[in-house]
């Protein structure tokens, strides 16, 4: 096993004994969230380290038989048993290794934002949209809408949901990108192919406790009229809210809640989240710098075709992973993607 980063054994099972040691102090639960988060930590630290030495131990004890049992039929069968055990064990820890970030656990705020195409791109962002929510129909997560921006003629021009589940964030994160049809337009009276773009933002739902710095100055503050839910009452209140953060440029807005008060802390929240994934950006186009990578670590790249017309293929074109069944891929069936594209960074964790 490598000796540093998420299969770091030996250094986790150093920060166990720290934690273990911080527990016994007695002051320890004078700051009971505090104390609740180091315990989810100890907890989350134990149960990777038990399950990795189970792995090495049951290996460990695989070699050692093999070495007596080459004249043994039986012994051999067993061990082949043992063997495609332990793959389909490690083939599991992997995925879940995967998903070893400081926010993967966490519910996801995924926004989506109709390319240029008009009415063709509005029209992909509704499908995408839908896409997504049967996906995390499939998942059992919680969804709500926070903002809608509706097309003209049809679709969405942007909208923003909250998924609220374990490891949404770590697994959507997997989605980031511009994703792009081909298909025959249902807009084009001629019947033409058309190719349309939407972009796909995640950010985590991060906990209060986090340490994203927003300095009250440098935001604005504006309200207006929702045009979300909730009926004749929106049209009378100004209930809606939008952000703007003066130092990136960052605009949120939040129009779906009841009051002007809830839309204005969920606003906050997406900035957050934004701001958030600003700063890890940064971060990894840092890293890809100073490993010599060459490939684009921009969140707005290509990553995914969805060609309806003249054949059907849904290819990701990150890892190359494909299909010809579309309508699955469009009716929330995305798991290979995202599996895919997590093993494959795998090895630019830390």
């Amino acid at each position: 096993m490598r000796s540093g980063g998420i299969f770091d054994i030996p250094g986790k099972s150093v920060r166990i004994k720290e934690l273990d040691a911080r527990i016994q102090q007695s002051d320890f639960w004078d700051d009971a969230q505090s104390a609740q988060k180091v315990m989810q930590d100890l907890s989350s630290l134990r149960e990777k380290v038990d399950v990795w030495e189970a792995i090495g131990r049951r290996t460990h004890d695989a070699l050692d038989l093999y070495g007596i049992a080459e004249d043994d039929p039986d012994l051999l069968a067993e061990l082949e048993g043992e063997a495609s055990a332990l793959e389909a064990d490690l083939e599991t820890r992997e995925f879940t290794l995967a998903m070893s970030g400081p926010h993967d656990g966490a519910g996801a705020i995924l926004s989506i934002h109709a390319g240029a195409g008009g009415t063709e791109a509005q029209d992909w962002t509704q499908m995408l949209l839908r896409m997504y929510l049967r996906w995390t129909e499939k998942q059992r997560y919680k969804t709500f809408i926070t903002d809608e921006t509706q097309g003209e003629e049809a679709g969405i021009k942007s909208v923003t949901v909250e998924i609220n589940g374990a490891n949404a964030y770590g697994l959507l994160r997997a989605e980031k990108g511009v994703h792009r049809l081909v298909r025959l337009s249902p807009f084009d009276s001629n019947n033409r192919r058309h190719t349309s773009f939407a972009k796909v933002e995640v950010m985590p739902v991060l906990d209060e406790d986090i340490d994203i710095q927003i300095d009250p100055k440098d935001i604005e503050i504006e309200v207006f009229l929702s045009s979300g839910a909730g009926g004749q009452n929106v049209q009378k209140n100004q209930t809606a809210v939008r952000i703007r953060h003066l130092p990136t440029g960052l605009i949120v807005t939040s129009q779906n809640e009841r009051s002007q008060g809830q839309n204005r802390e969920m606003a906050m929240r997406v900035l957050r989240g934004r701001v958030y994934e600003m700063e890890e950006e940064k971060r990894l186009t840092e890293k890809a710098k100073l490993k010599g990578k060459v490939d684009d670590a921009n969140f707005g790249s290509q990553i995914r075709s969805y060609v309806l017309h003249p054949y059907q293929m849904v290819k990701d074109l990150r890892t190359d992973v494909e299909t010809g069944n579309t309508a699955a891929v469009l009716d929330g069936e995305i798991d290979m993607f995202i599996e895919a594209w997590l093993k494959s960074n795998l090895q630019d964790v830390e």
